[in-house]
C-alpha cells in the first residue's frame, strides 16, 4: 500500500510539470498554425491527455477484462467534467471564446445517448465499435475544417514563433503526462483491487480518477495562464475521444457483454454534468457551477460504489 501511495504522488508531480510544458507548447503551436486555441485543446491536448485511457483499454482488452476500459472511459468523462472542471470553475469563472465550443459541447451531450442506444442489447460488438468510431471521425473532420477556415481568415502572427521549441515543449509535456498517468494508474489500481471491487467499478471510480490526472493538470494550468479555451476544449475533446474512440478500441479487440444497470450511473451523470457546463451569454461559465459539479461528483461515486456492491 505504501508503494502504491508513492506511485500516486510521483504521478501528481509529473502531471504538474507535464501540463505546464504542454500548455505552453500547445498555445505556441496554435499561434503558428493560426488555429483557435480551442481546437488545440479539443484535439491535440484532449487526445494527448486521454492517452492513458487508450493504454488502459488496450491492456484491459488483451487481459480479457475490457469492462475495466468501459468503466474507465465513462467514469473519466464524469470525472473530467464534475471533478476536474468543477475544481477549476470553483476557483474562478471561465469564458468560452471560440464558436466551436458550442459544437463540441453538443457532441459531448450526445455521447451518452449514442452509447446507450448501441449497448442497450447488453453486448458491445465490433459493429457497435465501428459505428462509434465513424461518428468520432465525422466530428474530427468538422473540427479540422473549422480550424482551416479560421486560419484562412487570420493573418500570420507578427512575431516569429519558435516552432521547434514549441513542438519540443509539447512533446516533452505529453511524455511527462503519459508517464504521470501510468504511475497514478498503477498505484490506484493496486488500491482498488485490494478492496475487491468489480472490474467496471475499478475502472469507473479508481482508474478513471487516476487517468484524469493529465486533464486536471492541463486544465488547471491553462486556466491559470488565461487560456480558457484550451482547458475547456481539453475536457470536451477528452469526453468525445474517450467514449467514441477509446471504448471502441477495446471492443474491437475483445467484444463483451455489458451490464446496462451498472453503466447507467456513468451515462446519466455524464449527460447531466455536460448540461451544466453549457456556456451562458457571452460564453460565460460561472463559479457556482463548479461547486454544484463537485457535489454531483460525490453523489456519482457513492451511487457507483452501491452498484458495484449490488453486483
Amino acid at each position: 500500500m505504501f508503494t502504491a501511495i508513492l506511485y500516486l504522488l510521483a504521478g501528481v508531480v509529473l502531471a504538474w510539470f507535464g501540463g505546464e510544458l504542454f500548455v505552453r507548447g500547445g498555445v505556441g503551436l496554435a499561434a503558428w498554425a493560426r488555429w483557435p486555441t480551442a481546437v488545440i485543446g479539443v484535439t491535440v491536448a484532449a487526445f494527448g491527455t486521454s492517452s492513458p485511457e487508450l493504454m488502459v483499454a488496450i491492456h484491459a482488452a488483451h487481459d480479457g477484462v475490457p469492462q475495466i476500459s468501459l468503466g474507465d472511459v465513462l467514469g473519466s468523462n464524469v470525472v473530467n467534467v464534475s471533478l476536474v472542471l468543477g475544481l477549476v470553475l470553483s476557483l474562478s469563472a471561465m469564458k468560452a471564446e471560440d464558436s466551436g465550443v458550442m459544437r463540441d459541447w453538443f457532441v459531448s451531450l450526445l455521447v451518452p445517448g449514442v452509447v446507450y442506444a448501441l449497448l442497450i442489447d447488453g453486448w458491445f460488438s465490433r459493429a457497435d465499435a465501428a459505428i462509434m468510431m465513424g461518428v468520432f471521425f465525422v466530428w474530427l473532420m468538422v473540427v479540422i475544417n473549422h480550424a482551416r477556415a479560421h486560419a484562412a481568415k487570420n493573418p500570420a502572427p507578427a512575431e516569429k514563433v519558435a516552432v521547434g521549441r514549441m513542438l519540443g515543449f509539447s512533446l516533452l509535456g505529453l511524455l511527462l503526462l503519459i508517464g504521470a498517468a501510468q504511475f497514478v494508474v498503477h498505484g490506484g489500481r493496486a488500491v482498488a483491487l485490494a478492496l475487491g471491487w468489480s472490474p467496471f467499478i475499478v475502472g469507473a471510480v479508481i482508474v478513471a480518477l487516476a487517468t484524469s490526472t493529465p486533464e486536471l493538470a492541463t486544465t488547471l494550468i491553462a486556466r491559470m495562464r488565461g487560456h480558457h479555451d484550451v482547458g475547456l476544449g481539453n475536457i470536451l475533446g477528452s469526453s468525445i475521444f474517450n467514449a467514441l474512440f477509446i471504448a471502441s478500441v477495446a471492443a474491437l479487440i475483445h467484444p463483451y457483454k455489458v451490464n446496462l444497470s451498472e453503466i447507467m450511473p456513468s451515462l446519466i451523470f455524464g449527460a447531466l454534468t455536460t448540461l451544466l457546463i453549457i456556456p451562458g451569454p457571452g460564453g460565460h461559465i460561472g463559479r457556482w457551477r463548479g461547486v454544484l459539479l463537485l457535489g454531483i461528483y460525490v453523489v456519482y461515486v457513492m451511487l457507483s460504489l452501491d452498484q458495484g456492491t449490488a453486483h
